[in-house]
């Protein structure tokens, strides 16, 4: 994929680039796995905003993708490659053996025509889901499972890909894209290969208007707002913070407070995520 930029007509227009969707082979989703997004707003039952800065933006339809690939040994040809504008990555349509359709995180090296299975004996090629226990050791994996039979919930990002490491007893080393290494089951199921939309970290919007248009409302520096309304409003003109560390409006430690509390999980991860890739 391609990032592609415009001529400079407008100002706004000057430094965006957008995508080519060279890629992408069909324009209208499958009407069958699509459900209505309902917007909130960032607001909840109460109508209390708690989640700020979310508001507005285009309507859009939420694809129905399928994570947990359990379809075992049904073989899959990949119908289409389509645009999703819920997610970064690009979804590969599947017309399973049985007659089903369903919705996978499109590859690298997915086109439309191949097939595809899942299960412990489908071959070793991208797109291809699998146990872990199953994965040679040195492949690159996403969309990983952390419960088995949960569902993918790692790596499922526009780009990304996790390695595996190594394999001892029921568990195996995976290196993440954030250069953490955890320690995940190896019944848990993996899809071989790297996420497709390479060029997506390059995309620019080039205005404001792009981004409320995704659903993103404006947010205000703390220190332009007063005392009332934020920890480090107030003073005449430009001030510095002035406290001990940064705050958040409700007063927490922020900007690099660590905020972990899971400590049942501590014991899977072997190597914190290097400093370089925060």
């Amino acid at each position: 994929m391609a990032v592609k930029k415009y001529k400079p007509v407008t100002p706004g227009m000057r430094d965006r680039t957008g995508y080519s969707f060279e890629e992408i082979t069909k324009s209208t989703p499958e009407r069958s796995l699509l459900v209505i997004k309902k917007r909130s707003g960032g607001r909840n039952a109460h109508g209390r905003v708690t989640v700020r800065h979310r508001g507005g933006g285009a309507r859009r339809y939420i694809r129905i993708v399928d994570f947990k690939r359990d379809k075992i040994g049904i073989p899959a040809k990949v119908a289409a490659v389509e645009y999703d504008p819920n997610r970064t990555a690009r979804l590969a349509l599947l017309h399973y053996a049985d007659g089903e359709k369903r919705y996978i995180i499109a590859p690298v090296d997915v086109k439309v025509g191949d097939t595809l299975m899942s299960g412990p004996n489908a071959e070793i090629r991208s797109g291809n889901a699998l146990p872990i226990s199953a994965i040679p050791v040195g492949s690159m994996i996403h969309n990983i499972e952390i419960k088995p039979g949960k569902g993918g919930q790692l790596v499922r990002t526009a780009g990304g890909s996790a390695q595996l490491l190594a394999k001892e007893g029921d568990f195996a080393q995976i290196r993440m894209p954030s250069g953490e290494v955890r320690l995940i089951h190896q019944v848990c199921y993996a899809t071989l290969g790297q996420v497709g939309n390479l060029d997506h970290g390059n995309v620019k919007l080039g205005k404001a208007g792009r981004k409320r248009h995704l659903g993103v409302r404006p947010g205000v520096r703390g220190t332009a707002m007063s005392p009332r309304d934020h920890p480090h409003g107030g003073g005449e003109g430009r001030q510095p913070i002035g406290l001990s560390s940064p705050k958040s409006p409700w007063g927490k430690p922020t900007l690099g407070k660590k905020t972990r509390l899971n400590k049942k999980t501590d014991q899977y991860i072997v190597r914190r995520r290097s400093k370089t890739n925060r």
